[in-house]
């Protein structure tokens, strides 16, 4: 049976690592599991707030493509941005003024 996990060598200060040590025995959970719970909620935090923005800009700037987009932020907030950024660019075309 094939693992849908992969492993992740990570560089953390150790004192980090250790006040992560301790929060995982408090929890009753093992450093990784408390790792990969920050991690998920960092990365459901990309779905609104200043975290948002970054995302749309990357994808502005075409450094993401419009299918992670839509993995990172969903179907309809990508749609959202897919036609914010193709009305950007004609307005470029256009030579319209951008606001």
């Amino acid at each position: 049976m094939q693992s849908d996990s992969e492993g992740l060598e990570v560089d953390a200060p150790d004192r980090l690592l250790e006040r992560a040590d301790v929060l995982a025995t408090a929890l009753g959970t093992s450093r990784s599991e408390l790792l990969v719970a920050a991690l998920r909620d960092y990365v459901e935090n990309a779905r609104e707030g200043p975290l948002e923005g970054e995302v749309a800009a990357a994808y502005y700037d075409d450094e993401v493509t419009f299918e992670e987009l839509t993995a990172l932020v969903g179907k309809r907030r990508a749609a959202d941005f897919r036609l914010l950024k193709r009305q950007l660019e004609e307005a470029s075309v256009d030579g319209s003024p951008e606001q």
